[in-house]
């Protein structure tokens, strides 16, 4: 996959890059069930986004760096605090071998970096796991196997058919650790009680 372009129009005008997509209760496809899921791109040509409450089963950070050869098998004990305990997560059905990390606009890379918003960025090559054991890396981040995809118009059907919510998005939600909270947290930003949500609500 290459990355995603930038959309010249913004959320405002009916594009969801930089924010929040949550599925309904109705939700059939199990993949994306619970999800929420962080917009990278979305423009007519299609969306891409990353779901950031799915961890991977059995899998951390060193495990992946080891098997990446980024890291000998036994020098996770080395690595920066800050990732020796960071989970791998299920960013989507999409490209399930590719990882791709969303972090903090602190780091960026020429030509490999899709700047998404002033606070948050994208990137998928090798070179931010190799900065982010040297701690080079970014101070917030959250890697991702996979993403998740829509072909041109059909994000848009999603959502009109109730598929989804959508809210604004927060470096807090994005990148805390507690992905079971997150379905929670971010639908309480629209002011609803999941427990009152219904499959037959409107979209936001």
């Amino acid at each position: 996959m290459k990355m995603p372009r930038k959309s010249r129009r913004r959320s405002g005008s009916g594009y969801l890059d930089g924010q929040l997509l949550m599925a309904m209760p109705s939700m059939s496809d199990k993949r994306f069930q619970r999800s929420v899921i962080y917009m990278c791109a979305h423009s007519p040509e299609g969306a891409m986004g990353l779901i950031i409450n799915q961890p991977a089963p059995d899998m951390k950070l060193p495990g992946l760096l080891s098997q990446l050869g980024i890291i000998g098998k036994t020098a996770g004990k080395t690595l920066p605090r800050s990732i020796q305990d960071k989970t791998v997560h299920v960013g989507g059905p999409v490209e399930t071998g590719r990882g791709f990390v969303l972090h903090s606009a602190d780091y960026f890379a020429e030509n490999a970096t899709l700047q998404i918003d002033a606070t948050v960025s994208l990137t998928a090559t090798i070179d931010i796991l190799k900065a982010m054991a040297d701690d080079r890396g970014p101070e917030q981040s959250l890697l991702a196997l996979g993403y998740a995809g829509w072909a041109p118009g059909q994000l848009e059907d999603e959502i009109q058919a109730n598929g989804w919510l959508h809210c604004t998005a927060d470096l807090g939600l994005v990148f805390d650790h507690d992905c079971d909270g997150k379905y929670h947290r971010a639908l309480s930003k629209l002011g609803i009680d999941p427990s009152h949500l219904v499959s037959e609500a409107g979209h936001a």
